[in-house]
């Protein structure tokens, strides 16, 4: 049995059909983000408001530079056909493919398979699995819901955001954290990176330890 895929493995390449024609992974993504995320199957309720959603921020990912890319277990006819009414519902085009997988290979890649779950004709259908893709194919961000639960898109995005500032400014992001919120600042980030990112200077935290391992800093979303 293959191992789980961990934060900062390089993200698996294959070869699939979709609505929009055949795609292989690596050349789908070139030097993009993306994030793939899987769905148990067409015209399914859940499913329908999630692929409308992503619809909706399409534009929005693709000013951070990421490409959408789904997964759902019917094959391509269907998505066809299902395409249709999550455009109608979300009054919006799907522009990005929706990967068949009708035999789970891919869903089996990337571990997007529940522990025990029969699904129809002993096929176990995908669970909700999100995976944040970075620009050298290294997986950035890993989120799994259970089928009957949506997903909030916004908070994605809002992780998306969260990577990018930190690895342009070499920080990290608090609890609750937006974009042009202030950041956390490690003290392991040398004096000329702080210097060059953070010229108003760093807050630093009082805390009853006296250790002063919290430290703030301003910025501005890129």
């Amino acid at each position: 049995m293959s191992r789980a895929l961990l934060i900062n493995d390089v993200a698996p390449d294959f070869e699939a059909e979709t609505q929009l024609g055949p795609i292989k992974f690596s050349e789908y993504a070139k030097d993009s983000w993306v994030i793939l995320f899987s769905h148990p199957r067409d015209f399914t309720p859940v499913c329908t408001t999630e692929l409308a959603r992503a619809a909706q921020l399409q534009e929005e990912f693709a000013r951070r530079g990421v490409k959408m890319l789904a997964l759902s277990c019917d094959d391509v006819e269907s998505h066809n056909s299902w395409v249709q009414d999550v455009g109608a519902y979300g009054k919006t085009e799907v522009k990005y493919p929706i990967i068949a997988d009708p035999e789970r290979k891919i869903a089996k890649l990337y571990n997007m398979l529940p522990a025990a779950d029969p699904g129809r004709d002993n096929m176990p259908f995908t669970v909700r699995s999100v995976f944040i893709i970075d620009s050298s194919r290294r997986i950035r961000a890993m989120v799994t819901y259970p089928a009957p639960i949506g997903r909030n898109f916004d908070e994605l995005l809002r992780v998306v955001d969260a990577l990018q500032t930190s690895d342009r400014l070499h920080c990290a992001t608090p609890v609750d954290w937006k974009p042009g919120s202030r950041v956390i600042v490690p003290s392991n980030v040398p004096d000329a990176l702080v210097q060059k990112h953070f010229a108003d200077g760093l807050e630093v935290v009082d805390l009853p330890s006296k250790k002063s391992y919290l430290r703030y800093g301003s910025t501005s979303p890129s």
